[in-house]
């Protein structure tokens, strides 16, 4: 990053923090974004001495470019908290303070406790893979039941069916490819940013840091003495940064291709469970347990999520079997109709 480039990145940074400052007035994080904004400030100044030292001609006054007065009008509109991947993308730190979804009181992570988060991806790509096959059974399951209410030929539900699964698993796998792959880039990008901030100026950044800290409800000694000796060791320090100031976590990025190779996984088992009984043709048993197997998985499915959810096992299976009912019937009814019209 060249001083040009530094000294506009912190300018824009001063810009939306003072928008967020505005929003979140009368609240404690106002007093945090105010601060921040003037920690933008000074980190500017230091960039435009560099510029000015390097013959460069920095700008009189910052004018905020388009792509910042967008995100700034969003801002106002919708609120930081709803807005704060796309702030921190933007340079604005802090993003942290509106992750817990309460008042942002959540203490910082312990200087032995760097890889507090590692283990609870599991539990992540667990829920992912029972979505990924719900996602697959309903829309597989709505899609048959669709051609089978037009038809009773079965070549041609087993040509539509994968059909629909494999055309439903590219899919999602390019969207899990897409929405995995910007978010490590903007990652990237950001832990670039602090790495290259953290050489130049690291006292601005422990300044930072501390603000965020009392922010969060540490007395302000404690706070500064929190950052001070988090500062000292980079790697640690780009850690607790993209945590406490970007709101990231560096353990919840994976790969692209990984999350695209379980999302088309997952989608596809979903997929292939109504179709199974038209593969092994069952002749005119296949729709009937092709509906079984599918009832069957859907109640799983509902059951499994209670996992997540604390509900109880019975009342979610039902719900997902009462939805996917619902989707099932609907394009089957659909299908009937236009069979009948196009006969």
């Amino acid at each position: 990053m060249n001083e040009l480039s530094g000294w506009a990145e912190e300018k824009r940074a001063a810009y939306l923090y003072r928008v967020v400052a505005e929003c979140e007035a009368g609240s404690p994080r106002e007093k945090l974004f105010l601060g921040l904004a003037a920690e933008a400030e000074s980190q500017a100044a230091i960039w435009e001495k560099k510029a000015r030292a390097a013959g460069a001609a920095v700008p009189q006054g910052y004018v905020p470019d388009v792509r910042a007065r967008v995100v700034a009008g969003l801002v106002r509109r919708h609120g930081p908290r709803r807005l704060r991947g796309m702030l921190a993308a933007m340079k604005v730190r802090g993003m942290s303070v509106y992750a817990s979804g309460g008042s942002g009181r959540v203490f910082p992570h312990h200087l032995d406790d760097v890889g507090h988060h590692r283990g609870l991806s599991g539990g992540g790509n667990l829920r992912a893979a029972v979505f990924g096959v719900n996602d697959g059974l309903i829309s597989n399951a709505s899609l048959i039941m669709g051609v089978a209410g037009a038809s009773a030929d079965s070549a041609m539900i087993v040509l539509t069916g994968v059909a629909g699964l494999v055309a439903g698993a590219f899919s999602m796998a390019a969207g899990e490819y897409v929405s995995v792959r910007s978010q490590r880039e903007m990652y990237e990008y950001q832990i670039g940013l602090e790495r290259d901030e953290l050489a130049e100026y690291p006292e601005e950044e422990a300044r930072e840091l501390t603000l965020i800290y009392e922010a969060r409800g540490i007395a302000p000694d404690e706070a500064r003495r929190l950052a001070q000796t988090i500062i000292t060791d980079p790697e640690q320090a780009l850690d607790t940064l993209a945590r406490e100031e970007l709101g990231l976590n560096p353990e919840d990025l994976g790969s692209p291709w990984g999350a695209a190779t379980f999302s088309f996984m997952s989608f596809a088992a979903g997929s292939a469970i109504p179709l199974l009984p038209f593969l092994l043709g069952l002749g005119s048993a296949s729709l009937p347990t092709a509906i079984a197997l599918t009832a069957a998985a859907l109640f799983a499915v509902g059951a499994t999520l209670s996992l997540f959810t604390g509900r109880s096992a019975l009342a979610s299976g039902l719900r997902m079997l009462a939805i996917g009912a619902a989707a099932g019937g609907v394009t089957y009814l659909v299908g009937k109709m236009l069979g009948i019209s196009l006969a």
